[in-house]
């Protein structure tokens, strides 16, 4: 990990607004903790598309595993709640810099990771992986991103208390290429119709795995 010793250092700003917001945020100890990056930090319509499950949204713009790893036990540690969602999609971009362009094998250590942070405090509580969504944008680096999910899934089934939400094939169309009409113009983060597609799948898994009190 010492290749990642400075990557949380760009994002310090960001991830103290989320600590002020336990200050002023009051929620249910069943609710549903989400972190990661901008596709729940843009989640505007979270609390209706995942309805009735309550969620916290602690999601920062341009996170990556390899910053998140900085960052996990100050975003999840004060919280109480039924589950953690987490959704990462940044590691792998087919930029120029090595850094934003990881192989599948790092991603998951980094993933591994993650969790480990998380059972220091939540020895037991069910976390969520929510499958990096094929984008348009992103195309030419799928393969990769593609192996670096099925990683994930691989280490989710092996381990308690661990579910890997599969998002793939709801936003493929049937030539085999991403749907771009549940992006927005960028083709990279979802719109409005998108978002409702994931909190109806996201919704699925927690329903098949959770059992909340009333």
């Amino acid at each position: 990990m010492k290749k990642f010793d400075s990557t949380g250092l760009k994002w310090e700003t960001s991830i103290k607004q989320l600590e002020d917001l336990n200050e002023t945020e009051n929620y249910s100890d069943q609710a549903i903790l989400f972190i990661g990056s901008s596709s729940i930090r843009r989640w505007d319509s979270i609390k209706e598309d995942v309805n009735p499950y309550k969620p916290i949204k602690r999601g920062y713009g341009g996170a990556h595993y390899y910053d998140l790893i900085h960052f996990t036990k100050r975003l999840v540690s004060p919280h109480k709640v039924k589950a953690i969602a987490i959704f990462v999609a940044n590691d792998i971009t087919g930029g120029k810099e090595d850094i934003n362009d990881l192989s599948p094998k790092e991603v998951l250590n980094l993933s591994k990771f993650v969790v480990k942070q998380i059972r220091k405090t939540h020895k037991k509580i069910p976390i969520f992986f929510i499958e990096t969504t094929p984008t348009s944008s992103r195309w030419k680096v799928w393969d990769k991103i593609s192996k670096a999910n099925d990683l994930i899934k691989d280490f989710t089934l092996k381990k308690k208390n661990m579910f890997y939400i599969d998002t793939r094939t709801f936003y493929i169309k049937s030539n085999g290429m991403p749907n771009d009409e549940f992006f927005i113009a960028d083709k990279l983060h979802l719109n409005n119709k998108g978002y409702k597609l994931w909190g109806k799948i996201i919704k699925e898994s927690f329903d098949k795995n959770l059992i909340l009190k009333n």
